[in-house]
């Protein structure tokens, strides 16, 4: 068996997940899971399949329809990966939108060796003054040696700096 990701982007329309279903059913694959939106106005997202090794070049030619209807698929392999070790956690922001949110964000975990293995942001209206909330949350894996506690007083340090309100909860 061979899994597979499909990387899709394309304009936003009726259909388009089913278009998907479609090729992967007629390749003969299993749609196993995936992380499909609309995104600036595009439908955007990934889509994890397993189908039959000597299945792929179908799978490749299904796809193919579906970016002749405005939908481009890319296609690539799944990597074996070690088995994941250390503490999984979940991480929340939330505060007025500005630019570098992320950047300091991420620049903090990326010094802890944190990986980021989930990671979601919106906007929101604030309820009393309108102006705009920045929304984060993400499923951190902390290396072996980091505790919970270390992340989150990395993160307390540079919440007042930017005006954000953060959480650090174990993950379900």
């Amino acid at each position: 068996m061979a899994t597979l990701i499909l990387s899709v982007i394309g304009s936003d329309r009726p259909g388009l997940t089913q278009a998907l279903a479609r090729a992967v059913l007629s390749a003969g694959g299993n749609w196993l899971e995936s992380h499909l939106s609309q995104l600036g106005g595009l439908y955007v997202g990934s889509v994890l399949v397993e189908l039959d090794a000597d299945r792929t070049d179908a799978l490749r030619e299904a796809v193919s329809a579906v970016d002749a209807e405005g939908l481009e698929v890319r296609i690539a392999p799944t990597i074996e990966s070690a088995s994941a070790e250390g503490e999984v956690v979940r991480f929340s922001l939330v505060g007025g939108d500005r630019p570098g949110i992320v950047h300091q964000v991420t620049g903090v975990l990326s010094g802890l060796d944190a990986n980021i293995e989930a990671f979601n942001t919106r906007l929101s209206v604030e309820p009393h003054s309108g102006g705009p909330l920045f929304h984060m949350d993400a499923r951190l894996r902390l290396p072996p040696s980091l505790k919970a506690e270390a992340v989150q007083a990395a993160l307390e340090a540079i919440s007042g700096e930017i005006m954000v309100d953060i959480s650090l909860t174990p993950a379900d």
